[in-house]
């Protein structure tokens, strides 16, 4: 008797002891896993997703921010008022904010982003964002008067992108390698192809964040990120490469499975310059030989939305235009007949790394065929991809996914890779960017999504699904994706 009380009482008093431990020690470090690795950590001077994916929110901020939900709130900027003709931005900025060195952020930091983002010598690969700036002044320390050419719509969405953040001049030499910004987090130190770790920045000028310590790690085979999610050695997996096993998790109940939507608009993607597409016949063709549903299914596992023109269908302005681009692969044999092309042709494919390119693209090809169609598919890396492709227009077909948040903009650049070159579409463009009225925008961009679609510049595939896998006990994790980001300042561990 006298020894099993004693056992039990230990056994309570040890349990005490360790629920103590965890009220004391709630986990306050958190492992984030990627597929890719960015190639520098400078948001404002490469397209790179990756970047963002680290970086937005946690390390840099901009004057305006985006929340999980897609909605746009003040960041750096308190308050802002506009000018009644729409063209005169005054941002009111947050008092007592510091960059990571320690040095004060106020409205000559302001002035020096937007105007490094936007002079001719730019390496931002957004510059569109800011060309409709015509002049940025300090009014005071904490106010800044920003001038457009013409009022923009978009103007304040522009300003929370990832690429408008506000940098620190006295950083910019070493800025990819050490970036400082006004975040929450500091960053903390780079392993080169392992991980990069961030800390609690204790000086933040906003609401501090529960975690003290994130690493960012690189886990680019998907059957070796199956394996470190089984093992626990990570917490979370962002943007889980392979969709198959996501049954496996969500019955696990270790595991978290989220399943949002991202702005990732997957393309077949089109160069309509190069003949034979230059020919909206061919194009057409393109489009009704591809069953996309199978393409879902055979390369995402079923996560993915079927779209029929380049516009996120979660968006309020979605117009759905797949009956446009219906699978008949009769209807394109005939459309080829009359293109001159009853016998087919051959043509390139260049598939980038992510799976649903790969993957994607044998399911394509074979598709293609069907019609006669003869597509030479050729992996190819990133960096290539965006030598051969992207800047060297040098591709037949390609398959990409266009991530940056409501880009259909890029279809009024004749020199962009896919090179559609359609002046009514360019003017509906510059329309739409002075247009601020809400119901007039939604209109004209259902206009945009129609002329695109029935211009069939590109065949329209899925909008890419966000999936993440993560431990059970994290929460304030974004479920959706309206921009390339782990944003961690509201993420926590339940108790």
């Amino acid at each position: 008797m006298g020894h099993a009380f004693k056992h039990t009482f230990r056994t309570a008093l040890a349990l005490s002891v360790s629920l103590l431990a965890t009220q004391a020690f709630a986990k306050s470090d958190i492992t984030v896993a990627m597929q890719l690795e960015p190639p520098h950590l400078d948001p404002t001077s490469a397209a790179a997703q990756a970047i963002d994916s680290v970086v937005y929110t946690n390390v840099f901020e901009g004057l305006t921010r985006f929340m999980g939900d897609g909605a746009i709130v003040p960041g750096l900027a308190e308050s802002w008022e506009i000018s009644d003709d729409g063209t005169v931005y005054t941002f009111k900025l947050h008092d007592g904010v510091t960059f990571h060195d320690g040095t004060t952020m106020d409205a000559e930091d302001v002035k020096f982003s937007l105007d490094r983002a936007r002079a001719e010598d730019s390496a931002n690969a957004q510059k569109a964002l800011f060309a409709g700036i015509t002049d940025v002044a300090v009014v005071d320390p904490l106010t800044v008067k920003v001038t457009l050419k013409e009022p923009n719509g978009n103007f304040l969405f522009n300003m929370a992108w990832g690429d408008a953040v506000i940098v620190a001049p006295e950083s910019i030499d070493d800025i990819k390698t050490n970036p400082i910004g006004t975040g929450a987090f500091k960053f903390a130190g780079w392993v080169q192809g392992d991980k990069i770790d961030l800390e609690r920045n204790a000086d933040y000028w906003g609401d501090q964040p529960a975690l003290e310590k994130a690493t960012f790690k690189f886990i680019s085979d998907p059957t070796a990120a199956f394996a470190a999610v089984m093992a626990e050695d990570v917490d979370v997996f962002s943007g889980f490469p392979a969709p198959e096993n996501l049954p496996q998790f969500d019955a696990d109940p270790r595991f978290q499975v989220l399943v949002g939507s991202t702005e990732g608009e997957t393309i077949l993607s089109t160069n309509n310059k190069q003949p034979p597409f230059d020919d909206v016949r061919v194009r057409q063709a393109l489009a009704h030989a591809i069953d996309r549903q199978a393409i879902v299914d055979g390369a995402m596992f079923g996560y993915g939305t079927p779209i029929g023109t380049h516009f996120a269908p979660h968006h309020p302005a979605y117009v759905d235009l797949t009956g446009n681009s219906a699978y008949d692969p009769e209807k394109a044999k005939a459309l080829l007949a009359e293109a001159g092309f009853a016998d087919g042709f051959e043509t390139t494919l260049h598939l980038p790394p992510p799976s649903y390119a790969r993957r994607g693209g044998e399911i394509i090809a074979a598709q293609l065929a069907e019609v006669g169609i003869k597509a030479e598919i050729t992996n190819v890396e990133w960096a290539q991809w965006l030598e051969t492709v992207f800047r060297g227009k040098n591709f037949g077909l390609t398959i990409v996914s266009h991530t940056e948040p409501m880009d259909i903009g890029i279809y009024a650049r004749p020199e962009y890779y896919f090179q559609y070159d359609n002046p009514a579409f360019q003017d509906l463009m510059t329309t739409l960017n002075s247009t601020t009225d809400p119901d007039e925008r939604t209109k004209l961009l259902g206009q945009a999504q129609t002329m695109i679609s029935e211009d069939y510049v590109n065949g329209y595939l899925f909008q890419l699904a966000a999936l993440s896998v993560a431990k059970a006990g994290v929460q304030g994790l974004w479920v959706n994706a309206p921009t390339a980001a782990n944003d961690l300042t509201a993420v926590s561990w339940a108790e």
